[in-house]
């Protein structure tokens, strides 16, 4: 489904994604991890434009979508969420989805200003998707509370059912259990589990190492811009190389 290419950005003289070959395939799940300054969030903009690359090329269905606008390429079916929310925080949860819905209607000026029947129809799909979303996430009861007020769980949360409003095939997220009390990670992970289940693949940048080991079926790990491993959870867990450059002997205990 995803494919890069030789893909490298660099910031001057620095390399912060130098030469990744990254394949995602559909209906997987796949980790990318690696310390602070790796490159994670670097790669997860250059998939969604906001970045160009340096040089090398990213296939999404087989089409290059190098140099396409970010709502070009989330039109196409690639979603992402950030490491801090991007909500309006003055609008309801359910406002916030409905914003999302609008990425792919079809109404022109004309149709929304006599509300014509087409209009009329795509308004209600939009209400059905938002409504259906916040019953998906457990945030139905709070579908009038200002995005702003709610609890960062929720907040987090809510930043999954906006890009689950656009209808994704490809959906990336940047740290979502991030600031999460274990019993809200729980939660969270079967969310992905479901969300995987009803056809969207998913690519995860997250800093939880159990949570990353008990949910990916494949892991990336990066550092310094360049891919040094690769496998499945029971294989990057016992790569020395991961062990010394991100995990550390702590974290690795801790994970084992």
């Amino acid at each position: 489904m995803l494919e890069t290419r030789k893909l490298t950005r660099n910031f001057g003289g620095i390399s912060a994604v130098n030469n990744l070959d990254i394949t995602i395939g559909a209906g997987e799940i796949v980790g990318l991890i690696g310390p602070n300054g790796a490159g994670k969030t670097t790669f997860f903009n250059l998939v969604t434009g906001f970045l160009q690359p340096t040089r090398g090329q990213i296939f999404f269905r087989g089409i290059d979508i190098v140099g396409k606008k970010p709502h070009a390429i989330a039109a196409n079916g690639i979603a992402r969420t950030f490491q801090i929310a991007k909500l309006f925080p003055h609008f309801s949860a359910l406002q916030n989805l409905l914003a999302a819905t609008h990425l792919y209607t079809r109404t022109n000026l004309l149709e929304t200003v006599f509300r014509t029947s087409r209009f009329r129809n795509n308004e209600a799909e939009a209400l059905k998707l938002a409504m259906g979303t916040l019953q998906f996430l457990g945030l139905e009861p709070f579908k009038d509370e200002n995005a702003g007020t709610l609890p960062h769980a929720h907040q987090k949360l809510l930043g999954i059912g906006v890009g689950l409003a656009t209808k994704p095939r490809l959906l990336l997220l940047d740290e979502p259990l991030e600031g999460m009390n274990p019993k809200e990670v729980s939660s969270a992970l079967g969310i992905i589990r479901e969300i995987r289940a009803r056809g969207v693949t998913i690519l995860l940048i997250e800093h939880n190492m159990r949570a990353v080991m008990s949910v990916c079926d494949r892991i990336v790990v990066l550092n310094f811009g360049q891919e040094i491993a690769r496998g499945t959870p029971a294989e990057v867990k016992q790569n020395r190389n991961v062990i010394q450059a991100y995990l550390g002997a702590g974290e690795y205990d801790r994970v084992s």
